[in-house]
């Protein structure tokens, strides 16, 4: 007997925790590896190299398979059509991929949806950008379409001279050359509180899930911790949130798993505004391994097989993960046993990766009551602390 064939095309971590969620539910997953040496080669007995920008080798990984999902986001969208062509079953499909590949298509969507969106224009030259920002005001927040993430492709301009420096110039100078974009984003910069991730999953059937809204705690661009649920969130504006998240997902024709990444506003019309996109497991989601009774790893390869959707409430009253990264202590297992004895309640969850500074390679993840959550979080950091540096206390 032998469970459906789901191909993953990439091998990073998001490739490696959908593993244990596939083996346990008895189906067959392989990835479509960068390289040997990518974390989740380590834990997928059949991890071919390829090149997922080769539209041949991405035919002949996909072709036996009952479904082909995603560690990322990159794979061409022309190459994705083609695939569906050939008779592949692509999850999720090209046309809704675009919205989280490409922040412009994604502005005009949530704009299209009535959904809140920041103020934004797309520029092409700096004569266009400096008259968006004095229309609104500076300062401008001026993104790459395509390619950003943790921070990368995101500039932030706090006065028209500012836009008129030489990263800015650069950027504008290299957009006849590209091929992936021809124009930029600006959008306003937002006096948001804090951020927030609402996080749904939907199958073809047009069932969805969303697990409760989530604060999304970000340092130096990066993911840093996630409570679920947000503390202090009016009801209102989680719903509207989780509304919103339902309305991506079904009127995008998403499936699989889906972040909608918001500003939290206090004062406008819902409480929030649409940031970004992420169609496929999500760090901001990583609290669901041990907090939610069905993971999000679990829910996407259910979702994208088109099974029926399992439950997403949280496991006892909140959740709270914390990122490591890499940092001073370079020998991750040997630190295990003070990391694992400073809170018995915390679940480590390590990637495979090589120790670099900054590098994000693990996280942790506890669970209690709604009353402990400062403990908790502090808790938490005790354990990652441990991990990247080798003490508690920094």
């Amino acid at each position: 007997m032998t469970g459906p064939k789901i191909g993953v095309v990439g091998g990073g971590q998001l490739a490696r925790m959908m593993a244990p969620a596939a083996h346990e539910l008895g189906f067959d997953l392989e990835i479509l590896a960068e390289s040997e040496d990518v974390c989740a080669v380590q834990v997928v007995p059949h991890a071919p190299v390829g090149d997922y920008k080769d539209f041949d080798v991405l035919l002949n990984f996909a072709r036996d398979k009952d479904v082909l999902t995603f560690d990322h986001e990159h794979v061409p969208t022309d190459f994705l059509q083609r695939l569906i062509d050939e008779g592949v079953n692509v999850q999720p499909r090209p046309g809704a991929l675009v919205h989280a590949q490409d922040k412009l298509e994604m502005r005009r969507a949530v704009e299209r949806l009535g959904l809140p969106n920041p103020r934004w224009a797309e520029v092409k030259t700096l004569d266009e950008l400096l008259s968006f920002g004095d229309e609104i005001g500076w300062p401008v927040v001026l993104k790459t379409p395509r390619g950003g993430y943790d921070g990368k492709g995101v500039l932030v301009l706090d006065d028209a001279d500012q836009a008129r420096g030489a990263d800015v110039a650069r950027w504008f100078e290299q957009l006849p050359e590209r091929t992936d974009f021809s124009s930029l984003l600006a959008e306003e910069k937002v006096p948001f509180t804090r951020e927030l991730s609402a996080l749904v999953a939907r199958r073809d059937s047009d069932e969805v899930k969303a697990w409760p809204v989530a604060e999304s705690i970000q340092v130096n661009s990066v993911c840093d911790e996630v409570i679920a649920p947000a503390p202090g969130i009016s009801a209102e504006t989680a719903q509207a949130a989780s509304q919103a998240a339902i309305t991506l997902a079904t009127e995008l024709g998403v499936t699989g798993v889906m972040a909608a990444e918001l500003f939290e506003v206090p004062g406008s019309a819902q409480g929030f505004l649409v940031n970004e996109l992420a169609m496929r497991p999500h760090n901001s989601g990583h609290w669901t391994q041990d907090g939610s009774v069905t993971s999000q790893f679990e829910q996407h390869l259910r979702a994208v097989l088109n099974l029926p959707l399992g439950a997403t409430e949280v496991k006892g009253e909140v959740a709270i993960m914390k990122n490591f990264l890499g940092g001073s202590n370079e020998d991750i297992f040997g630190m295990y046993p003070a990391a694992l004895e400073e809170d018995p309640r915390a679940k480590i969850h390590f990637y495979g990766k090589g120790v670099r500074a900054g590098r994000k390679i693990g996280h942790v993840n506890i669970g209690g009551k709604s009353d402990q959550v400062e403990e908790l979080r502090q808790a938490a950091t005790r354990v990652a602390n441990i991990l990247s540096h080798g003490t508690a206390e920094l």
